[in-house]
């Protein structure tokens, strides 16, 4: 795999993903990633789990068959300041929380909303990721965000299913692509995965890294131990 840690996926606590965190796990292991992020949904999302399933994912092994699982969260954003759906008592139990804005939970705002609303929840201290900026629905100031991102050592997510199911994202990807690149910026590659067969899946965001050059050291997946160093960077050292 490209990929050796997954950093981005749902199970069927999020509502509309068809899969357990052991299938998920075990699928993970099954295509060769030395570790894996369990990332629901936050309780905004409808369907979704209460923050209590949050609080409790420490019970659930930090290595399961071999692999490493993190455990962590796809908060949504939900107001233009970029307060996001979980307490920040339930936030410090986890090791990698996605910010990300979805029309569910925020209606969409103007582009100066959208980049508020990022650069709000790239300085919460216990968000370390932007999820899918790319969302045409939510255009936003890509310079700005990305250089929020450089300024709090955040990662900004390159979403490979947003280039499936998000149209025009493709082209926003590559522009944030290009920002992280020219500043130095780290990136997230997720697959966003709803169900276990998409777990790892970069297929198009791989094609992407290669025609651009992207630095692969600035891939906080790219590598266990670049995942662990960016978790490091934050504070959280896990073993």
């Amino acid at each position: 795999m490209f990929i050796e840690v997954e950093t981005h996926c749902h199970t069927i606590a999020s509502g509309h993903a068809y899969n357990t965190l052991e299938e998920m796990v075990t699928e993970a292991k099954n295509k060769g990633l030395k570790g894996i992020c369990i990332t629901d949904h936050g309780p905004e999302m409808p369907g979704s789990c209460s923050s209590l399933y949050f609080y409790n994912l420490v019970v659930v092994p930090r290595k399961i068959d071999g692999i490493m699982v993190f455990r962590g969260c796809e908060a949504n954003i939900i107001d233009y300041e970029g307060a996001i759906d979980l307490p920040e008592s339930a936030l410090k139990r986890l090791d990698f929380v996605i910010a990300s804005l979805h029309d569910v939970c925020i209606p969409p705002g103007t582009v100066l909303d959208h980049t508020r609303a990022l650069i709000g929840a790239i300085k919460n201290p216990n968000i370390l990721c932007i999820g899918h900026p790319g969302n045409p629905l939510y255009e936003i100031d890509k310079e700005a965000v990305v250089k929020a991102a450089k300024e709090y050592n955040k990662a900004i997510e390159i979403n490979n299913a947003s280039f499936y199911v998000r149209e025009k994202s493709k082209e926003n990807c590559i522009e944030i692509l290009k920002l992280c690149k020219k500043y130095g910026v780290y990136i997230a590659m997720g697959s966003d995965a709803h169900f276990k067969t998409d777990i790892a899946r970069c297929d198009i965001t791989q094609k992407l890294i290669e025609e651009y050059e992207f630095p692969h050291e600035l891939i906080v997946n790219k590598s266990l131990e670049n995942f662990l160093e960016f978790l490091r960077l934050h504070g959280k050292n896990i073993e």
